[in-house]
């Protein structure tokens, strides 16, 4: 057990967070809004498309701009009512899920934001099912209220059913469309009166205490008595709230509101302070006797340790520089202090160590457990990486999935060959989409979950590597890493499909498959091949399964 140390309080104030959601339902609209009242930005940005004048300081990328939508995770750090809230932006498309999955490792809790019209959407179920997986707790906010949406009892029917776990309505709707009137806070007792506009802070809402009935019945009618009995049934129908339950991912606390409109987000900013928790153990491995041994990281403990869960190439296209997003697990950082990358045992000295605000970041004079710090560098850390200053740890569960689509690359101009590797190797490293080399040669290979994430690569090699490439279809239709029980073997099977050997960007060998069958045969035909369709980072999980 870790002897205590000074840095628990500083701990204990952190929240670090991600908003997950649908397309569209609103996220990067309620993370403008978390930021605009904490007092971190002054103006919140327009998510709309190309002709808007300001965009949402969460979508820094061109194309993101361009199309309205986020592409890439972002990360943003404000204070309030005396916590540090490291808020992460994903992307909900779900061409960018392996983003979004990664950036789930990096949080102790989420933000589950839901269109009042659409409920529980295809996106998010897949979100929620990686929360599942790691037992984060999940808050949840209905938004879109003052539009034509379903009933809330019905909205809550269907996230439990979704989530597995049951709802605790914190909040309650009082109508809905043109008749919402606003929401019920059940902590306080009172009704907050919906206004439209996005200019209104929270203090310029009128509240009205519960117990004033008769002030509310004539100003809202039936539409109030209507949300009082629907409100009295969810809360019979709902367990009393559990703070321990909803910490181990078995009930979620429920928001409603309209993030466009500023309203009933200070209750949701106020419950990521008060109910979702600080910084949390994280596992790593140890080798010991060249067998990895499980080990719990305290976040409290003095020994600096991080993990990179995202890599970033030109954030700053004056700079041409690349970020890794670290997500301390513990101890303090200082500038100066040494650092080393664990994979490659090799000293990290990064130029400039910084925290964001989207893309405008500030040099870090401080961070401990829960914090997002950005490390500039020019190479030599890749996703996964666990950063220390010195203890041999390396953190696990940064999931690579295989791809499910590929396409070859052809540059126009034979003569930006250095800058079409060049771009490559950094946008596969940043696993914005999976590079593979083919062992005999020939094109490289993207691969991708989703089609927009082709497009995204193309945009980027042309935009920040000046590389235009055109994209064609080829025979692959997936990949599996492979591992063998001796070299010997491995030796064997490589021989036998050399034109189907493949080297991704972490340096780690792969099998291409063009058909589900090829899999099978190959295993058939050689039962001490193992073909894996996740790899963890840098193969430390395949290494452990060969």
């Amino acid at each position: 057990m870790a002897t205590a140390t000074p840095y628990a309080p500083q701990v204990g104030v952190r929240r670090t967070f991600a908003i997950i959601s649908h397309p569209d339902a609103g996220k990067t609209t309620l993370t403008e809004k978390l930021l605009l009242f904490s007092g971190a930005i002054q103006i919140a940005g327009a998510v709309k498309g190309r002709k808007a004048s300001r965009h949402a300081t969460s979508d820094w990328m061109e194309i993101e701009k361009q199309r309205g939508i986020s592409v890439a995770s972002s990360v943003m750090q404000m204070a309030y009512r005396d916590h540090v809230v490291n808020l992460l932006d994903t992307p909900g498309h779900k061409d960018f899920s392996e983003d979004t999955y990664r950036v789930l490792t990096a949080v102790d809790s989420a933000l589950m934001v839901i269109d009042a019209a659409n409920g529980v959407e295809s996106q998010t179920r897949r979100l929620i099912e990686v929360c599942r997986q790691r037992d984060t707790p999940i808050i949840t906010f209905v938004n879109k209220m003052d539009r034509e949406v379903r009933e809330p009892l019905d909205i809550l029917d269907e996230v439990e059913r979704e989530l597995g776990m049951p709802c605790v309505p914190m909040t309650w709707p009082v109508g809905q469309g043109k008749s919402f009137g606003g929401i019920i806070n059940l902590r306080t007792q009172a009704m907050t009166v919906f206004e439209s506009g996005s200019e209104r802070r929270p203090q310029d809402f009128e509240t009205i205490p519960l117990s004033d009935a008769d002030a509310l019945r004539a100003r809202f009618g039936a539409t109030f008595d209507d949300a009082i009995e629907s409100m009295e049934l969810a809360v019979g129908a709902s367990p009393a709230w559990d703070h321990e339950a909803f910490l181990a991912g078995r009930q979620t606390p429920v928001f409603f509101g309209s993030g466009v409109n500023n309203f009933g987000v200070m209750e949701v900013l106020d419950a990521l302070v008060d109910l979702a928790p600080p910084p949390r153990p994280r596992t790593s491995s140890l080798v010991v006797n060249k067998q990895p041994v499980e080990k719990t990281v305290l976040p409290e403990e003095a020994g600096f340790a991080g993990v990179v869960f995202k890599v970033q190439a030109n954030m700053d296209a004056n700079h041409r520089d690349r970020i890794a997003f670290v997500r301390v697990a513990s101890g303090k950082y200082t500038p100066g202090m040494k650092l080393r990358v664990q994979r490659t045992a090799k000293e990290l000295r990064p130029t400039s160590v910084v925290t964001f605000m989207s893309q405008r970041r500030e040099a870090v004079e401080e961070a401990y457990a829960g914090d997002i710090i950005g490390f500039t560098t020019h190479g030599g850390v890749q996703l996964g990486d666990t950063i220390t200053d010195g203890a041999s740890l390396q953190f696990t569960g940064l999931p690579f999935f295989a791809p499910e689509m590929f396409m070859t690359v052809v540059l126009k101009n034979p003569l930006r060959t250095k800058q079409l590797q060049q771009g490559l190797a950094q946008l596969g490293e940043e696993g914005a989409i999976q590079v593979f080399k083919p062992d005999a040669g020939g094109n490289m290979l993207l691969g991708a979950v989703g089609q927009l994430q082709f497009e995204v690569v193309q945009h980027r090699l042309k935009a920040e590597y000046d590389c235009d490439v055109r994209l064609e279809n080829c025979q692959y239709t997936g990949a599996r890493w492979i591992t063998a029980d001796t070299p010997a073997e491995l030796r064997a099977f490589t021989d036998a499909y050399p034109l189907r050997m493949a080297h991704d960007a972490a340096d780690t060998l792969a099998y291409l498959c063009t058909s589900p069958y090829d899999v099978r045969l190959a295993q058939e035909r050689f039962p001490k091949i193992h073909f894996h369709p996740l790899r963890e980072h840098a193969g430390l999980a395949l290494q452990a399964a060969g």
